[in-house]
């Protein structure tokens, strides 16, 4: 009951109450999961195996829980990759991560501890974007990727992630500042689409919708 299509340079938003099939939707397109039925495709060619085709520089993804590991910011960041100083600070500031860096003792030094614990739960989502934003994919896949941060830090990073150039983004999210930076909200209930459109567009015609936006801005 799941049909939907992601056009280059957008942000479409997967949204929907607790168990509505969120997190499972997106693993199933990533390949992460089996499926039953279905096929995904990619600028009209027929993926035949999305685990192994949807990753970088094609698309990256972060889970509702960053992996972090006990090094550096910087290394936690670059995995490896190799890039130009200058590409590592935009990616920070993608990830409105520069002021949390510029006040942590040695900078993108800083050794962050087992999974990160040095690291604020906002910081580490925020890490684990900018991990992502380095590699440049043309397919950006978040999950819940701003649960844990205050309002305005949240606003400013859906909004530098909606003003992104050459990439696409999908995401989960129920919070109000990912649904109004959204092009389209894919609306699930009981796994399957419950209503598809803009934010305005859906207060209007769902009810769906009009219960989950009073729940979360109440």
């Amino acid at each position: 009951g799941i049909d939907l299509e992601l056009r280059r340079g957008t942000l479409t938003i997967v949204t929907g109450r607790v168990g509505a099939g969120k997190t499972t939707l997106l693993r199933c397109l990533l390949g992460l999961l089996p499926v039953d039925a279905g096929e995904v495709f990619w600028n009209g060619a027929r993926v035949a195996d999305p685990a192994s085709f949807l990753v970088s520089p094609r698309s990256a993804y972060t889970p509702q829980i960053p992996r972090l590991f006990s090094e550096t910011l910087k290394d936690n960041i670059l995995l490896g990759t190799d890039v130009e100083e200058a590409e590592l600070a935009a990616a920070i500031r993608a990830a409105v991560m520069e002021q949390d860096v510029a006040a942590l003792p040695d900078g993108v030094a800083t050794v962050v501890g087992p999974r990160g614990a040095m690291l604020s739960g906002g910081q580490r989502q925020r890490a684990a974007a900018a991990r992502m934003f380095v590699r440049a994919p043309e397919l950006l896949v978040f999950d819940d990727l701003s649960s844990a941060l205050d309002v305005n830090t949240e606003r400013t990073l859906w909004q530098r992630i909606r003003a992104r150039e050459g990439s696409s983004c999908l995401a989960v999210s129920h919070r109000p500042a990912a649904l109004q930076q959204a092009d389209t909200i894919i609306l699930l209930k009981d796994g399957r689409v419950e209503a598809t459109g803009k934010l305005e567009q859906l207060l209007e015609t769902s009810e769906e919708m009009q219960r989950l936006w009073a729940g979360e801005t109440s």
